[in-house]
C-alpha cells in the first residue's frame, strides 16, 4: 500500500500539499532521521504521513480564532449568578431562617387551644339562668386544603352540600353532577343562612396559602344540627384541611312569663344577661391571645360586662399531625381553668311578678314600652330590672338569620333596646325631691316656709302653670312634693320677685350630686348619662340665651333635663337611706366551679353626707304623704308603708305624656325602692303608680 507524504507551503498565498509514496505505512522511514526529528522543512514520527512545517517568516501559521477578550462576560454572567443564589440563600436560611423553620415545624407539630367551660350565671338563691350545650363549629385550616383547584373545589362542594339542609338526601348526586354550579351561579342553595359554594370559595380567597393565616382557623358554619354534624364526622377524615369541633353555646333559661301574646316567649331578662356570639375581627384584635377566630365571646349585658370572669383561661396543647393535618398524638398540654360561675342578686321570682304585672298593664291601655327597677337601697343590689318590649336572647346565641334580624331592626318600638339603663326621658316631677333636698341644704327654705299657689305665675307675658286649676292654696315643701305643687318648685328653682331661688348653678349642683348626667357604674353594657342642661351649652347648640323659663322648667323635670330610669332609681334610693349614694349592681359573688365564693362584691359608695339626714327626713315625710293624702294614694293597701312621688312628663306636642312613679318601702326601714315609667302613659297617678303598687303588695306578702 502506498503511503502519501503531505507538504505544506504557501506561495503567493496559496498552500500546497505534496504527497510521497510511502512502502509501508507502519515502517519507519530508513535514513538518518531520528523519530520526531524536523529536518529540511520535515516532520517524522511514528506515522508514515509527514507534514511540512513552514520556518520562513513570510509563511504564517495556522492559529485560533476564540477572542478570549469575551471570556470577561461571561465569567462576570457567572459570578453574578453565584451571587445571587448566595444571597438568596444567605435571605432564606441566616433572615429568615426562624420564620421557615417555624413553617416547616408547623408541617408536623401544631398548637391547638383548649376551651374552658364558660361559667354559669345563677340569681340570688343560685337557681340558674344559664347552661352551656353543644356548638358544632366547621372551619378550614387553609394550609392543608388540596393545592389542585379542582380537587379543592370537589371538597367545598361536598361541605356545602352537607351543610345545605336540602341536600343532604342528595349529596353523592350532586358531587356526581359537576354542573350543578355552572356560569349563570347557580349554586347549591343556601338554607337557614348556611354558606353557599361560592360563599366559601370566596371567604378562602382572602387568605395566601403559606401566610402564617393559613394556619389559623377560618370559621365556615356553627350551631350545626346534630344530623349534619355527623354526617360531616363521617366525611371528614376524607376531606383534608376541614375539621369539626365542638365548642360551647348558651342556652337560656328564660321563664314562661304570661302577658300578651305578642310578646310570648321573650323576658326581659334577654336584657340583663346579654347573649354570646361569634367574635369578630375587631373584638379579635382588641382581646388579644386568649382568643381565636373561632371563639364566642359576650356581645351584651352580664355576658359581655363579665367576659374575662365567665370565660375562664384557655388550655392549649401540641400536637403531631399527619399530612391531612389531623392529630396523630400529644407532646405536651396545658390544662384549661374553667370560667367562675356569677351569683346575681336578682331576685327571680320579683323579676318574674314585675315584668307580668307590667305587661298586664301594658296590655289594657294598648301600650308596650315600659321599664321598671326595684334595688335595694342599702346597698345598690338590683333585684329585678324589667325593660319591655323585650327579646329572646337564644334566638341570637344560636344564630339568627338575617330574616330574623330584620324584624328587630324595622320593629319602631325596638325591642333590643335596654331601655332602664339606656333610655333617655325627661324626668317630670320625680325630680322634684332632689332640689326641695338642694333647697333646704342651702337654706334657701325651711320645713316652714310656704308659698301660695294660685295656679301658677306670671312673668311679664308669659305664664308658668299649676296642674290643678286655681292652684293649691298655701303649701309648704312637704305639701308640695306630696301633692307636686308647680310653683313651690317655680320659687325654689327659679325665684320670683324678691325670693331668690337655688338658680340655674344650683339645679346643675344637685342635679349632679344626685347622680344625672354621668354614668352609675352598674354592671351592664350600653348604659346612658341622660343630660343636665347648662347656660353654655343652650348658647353654643341652640344659639339661644338662657331665660327664666328655661329655669322653671328645669325646677319641675321639664325643657332639656334627661334622666335614665336607672339614675332615677339610685336617687330615690339615696334619699331612702339616708343619704348615701351606692354604684348599682347585679352581681353580688363571683364563684368557683364548686360554687364555692371566690370574692363578694361589696357596696361602693359613691358620695355620702352630700345631704343633712335632717334635710333628707323632711323629703321622705313629704313623699310619704304623697301616698297618705297626695297623688300616690292608691299604694295605701300596700301591706308595708310606702313612700313614693308620681312624675307625668311632657315630650311631644302629638303624643301622650310619660307616667312615672318612685317609692320606697318599708317607710321607717326601707328594703326596696322601686321606679316604674310607662311611656305614654298619660299620668303617673293613674298608670305607674298602681303598677308598683300592685308589684309590692305581692312582694310584701310573701315578704312579710
Amino acid at each position: 500500500m502506498s503511503s502519501k507524504i503531505f507538504k505544506i507551503a504557501r506561495k503567493n498565498k496559496r498552500l500546497e500539499v505534496l504527497r510521497d509514496q510511502v512502502s509501508d505505512p507502519f515502517s519507519i522511514k530508513e535514513g538518518n532521521f531520528k523519530y520526531g526529528q524536523l529536518k529540511d522543512s520535515f516532520y517524522y514520527t511514528d506515522w508514515t504521513e509527514q507534514s511540512f512545517l513552514s520556518d520562513t517568516e513570510n509563511k504564517e501559521m495556522v492559529s485560533r480564532t476564540f477572542d478570549f477578550n469575551r471570556l470577561k462576560y461571561f465569567c462576570l454572567a457567572i459570578v453574578l449568578v453565584l451571587g445571587i443564589i448566595i444571597a438568596r440563600s444567605f435571605w432564606l436560611q441566616v433572615v429568615k431562617g426562624d420564620y421557615y423553620r417555624l413553617l416547616a415545624e408547623g408541617n408536623r407539630l401544631r398548637t391547638e387551644t383548649i376551651e374552658p367551660k364558660r361559667g354559669i350565671i345563677y340569681t340570688e338563691d343560685l337557681r340558674p339562668l344559664v347552661r352551656n350545650k353543644a356548638n358544632f363549629v366547621l372551619y378550614l385550616r387553609p394550609i392543608d386544603l388540596p393545592r389542585n383547584e379542582l380537587a379543592r373545589d370537589e371538597l367545598i362542594r361536598k361541605v356545602s352540600a352537607i351543610l345545605d339542609e336540602g341536600k343532604v338526601n342528595d349529596l353523592k348526586l350532586d358531587l356526581e353532577n359537576s354542573d350543578i354550579i355552572n356560569n349563570e351561579g347557580a349554586n347549591i342553595l343556601v338554607v337557614n343562612d348556611t354558606p353557599s359554594f361560592f360563599q366559601i370559595k370566596e371567604l378562602l380567597s382572602t387568605v395566601k396559602i403559606g401566610s402564617l393565616e393559613s394556619y389559623q382557623p377560618l370559621f365556615v358554619a356553627d350551631n350545626i344540627d346534630y344530623d349534619k354534624a355527623m354526617l360531616l364526622e363521617i366525611e371528614i377524615p376524607n376531606l383534608p384541611g376541614v375539621f369539626l369541633s365542638s365548642k360551647i353555646r348558651r342556652e337560656y333559661l328564660l321563664p314562661k312569663i304570661s302577658g300578651a301574646p305578642e310578646i310570648l316567649g321573650e323576658s326581659s331578662l334577654s336584657h340583663i344577661l346579654g347573649y354570646t356570639g361569634k367574635i369578630s375581627e375587631s373584638e379579635l384584635s382588641a382581646m388579644g391571645k386568649d382568643y381565636s377566630p373561632i371563639d364566642y365571646i359576650g356581645k351584651t349585658g352580664i355576658e359581655y360586662f363579665w367576659e374575662k370572669e365567665l370565660k375562664g383561661q384557655t388550655g392549649s396543647k401540641n400536637i403531631e399531625v399527619d399530612a391531612l393535618g389531623r392529630q396523630k398524638k400529644i407532646i405536651n398540654e396545658v390544662p384549661a381553668v374553667d370560667g367562675y360561675n356569677l351569683q346575681l342578686s336578682l331576685d327571680l321570682d320579683l323579676q318574674e311578678k314585675t315584668e307580668e304585672v307590667v305587661k298586664e298593664y301594658l296590655a289594657k291601655a294598648r301600650l308596650k314600652r315600659a321599664s321598671v327597677i326595684i334595688m335595694n337601697p342599702n346597698n345598690g343590689e338590683i333585684l329585678a330590672l324589667v325593660s319591655l318590649p323585650a327579646y329572646n336572647n337564644n334566638l341570637f346565641a344560636k344564630g339568627i338569620s338575617q330574616a330574623e334580624y330584620n324584624k328587630f331592626l324595622t320593629d319602631p318600638d325596638n325591642p333590643l333596646f335596654n331601655r332602664a339603663i339606656s333610655g333617655e326621658f325627661p324626668s317630670g316631677s320625680t325630680i322634684k325631691p332632689i332640689f326641695a333636698a338642694g333647697a333646704l341644704q342651702e337654706g334657701i327654705i325651711t320645713e316652714k316656709t310656704s308659698f301660695l299657689s294660685n295656679g301658677g305665675l306670671r312673668i311679664s307675658e308669659w305664664f308658668f302653670p299649676d296642674w290643678k286649676a286655681g292652684g293649691h292654696g298655701l303649701t309648704n315643701v312637704r305639701k308640695a312634693i306630696a301633692e307636686s305643687v308647680n310653683t313651690f318648685f317655680y320659687y325654689i328653682g327659679g325665684g320670683y320677685q324678691d325670693f331668690k331661688g337655688l338658680g340655674l348653678n344650683g339645679l346643675v349642683k344637685y342635679s349632679r350630686l344626685f347622680g344625672l348626667g354621668e354614668l352609675t357604674g352598674i354592671d351592664l353594657h350600653g348604659e346612658r348619662k341622660g343630660f343636665v342642661p347648662t347656660q353654655s351649652w343652650k348658647e353654643e347648640v341652640k344659639k339661644e340665651p338662657w331665660y327664666i323659663g328655661d329655669t322653671y322648667h328645669f325646677a319641675i323635670g321639664q325643657g332639656d333635663v334627661l334622666v335614665t330610669p336607672l339614675q332615677v332609681a339610685n336617687y330615690t334610693a339615696a334619699i331612702a337611706n339616708g343619704g348615701t349614694f351606692y354604684q348599682p349592681h347585679l352581681v353580688s359573688k363571683i364563684l368557683d366551679t364548686n360554687n364555692q365564693v371566690v370574692r363578694e362584691i361589696s357596696p361602693e359608695i359613691i358620695r355620702s353626707d352630700f345631704i343633712d339626714s335632717a334635710n333628707l327626713k323632711i323629703v321622705r315625710e313629704g313623699m310619704r304623704q304623697t301616698i297618705t293624702s297626695g297623688s300616690a294614694r292608691s299604694l295605701s293597701s300596700v301591706p308595708v308603708a310606702v313612700a313614693g312621688k308620681t312624675g307625668t312628663a311632657q315630650w311631644s306636642t302629638k303624643k301622650d305624656p310619660h307616667a312615672w312613679f318612685i317609692g320606697f318601702a318599708p317607710y321607717e326601714k326601707p328594703t326596696v325602692a322601686i321606679t316604674v315609667l310607662v311611656e305614654e302613659g298619660v299620668e303617673g297617678s293613674t298608670m305607674a303608680a298602681p303598677i308598683a303598687r300592685d308589684i309590692l303588695q305581692w312582694y310584701f306578702s310573701v315578704n312579710p
